[in-house]
């Protein structure tokens, strides 16, 4: 059964709110599994400013070329980047938003939450990474192929 329907439907900063209001939920219901992390906050920390960091650097690769930044719209793009911290990753704002959700894993100081990371990976490979790369290699072509096949799409 295809899901095109839910594609392009959530916006990623959205879901990742969504992601992190669960991995809570999870931990508060489910305390066995509290795991001791030394240094968790200051780990939690180093995470999400990482983050941040590369959601920023991305995002500001965007506006540089002036092209969209904006998930929900890939059609709008004008630009293809592959420059900077595109030469590394494909999707380098949703790897900070990994990053994210895995400071609040590890903030929370649970085994369950850390589950649902890997489930939102999945949800954004599939509804928003994918259609993303169709518009792109519509739009860009062959150029973009290349592009897809010399740089990860994570890490």
């Amino acid at each position: 059964m295809r899901m095109q329907y839910l594609e392009l439907k959530i916006p990623p900063a959205v879901l990742v709110l969504f992601y992190a209001a669960m991995m809570s939920g999870l931990a508060k219901m489910n305390d066995w599994a509290f795991v001791f992390i030394p240094g968790s906050e200051w780990i939690a920390i180093l995470l999400a400013v990482s983050g941040v960091a590369v959601i920023f650097i991305a995002a500001h690769a965007f506006l540089l070329v002036k092209t969209t930044a904006n998930p929900m719209t890939p059609q709008l793009t004008m630009t293809l980047v592959r420059g900077g911290i595109y030469a590394i990753s494909r999707n380098p704002m949703y790897v900070g938003f990994v990053f994210l959700l895995l400071a609040w894993g590890v903030y929370l100081q649970n085994l369950l939450p850390m589950l649902w990371i890997p489930t939102f990976m999945i949800y954004m490979n599939r509804f928003q990474i994918l259609p993303e790369e169709r518009n792109l290699e519509s739009k860009f072509g062959e150029d973009y192929k290349r592009y897809h096949r010399s740089v990860r799409r994570w890490l």
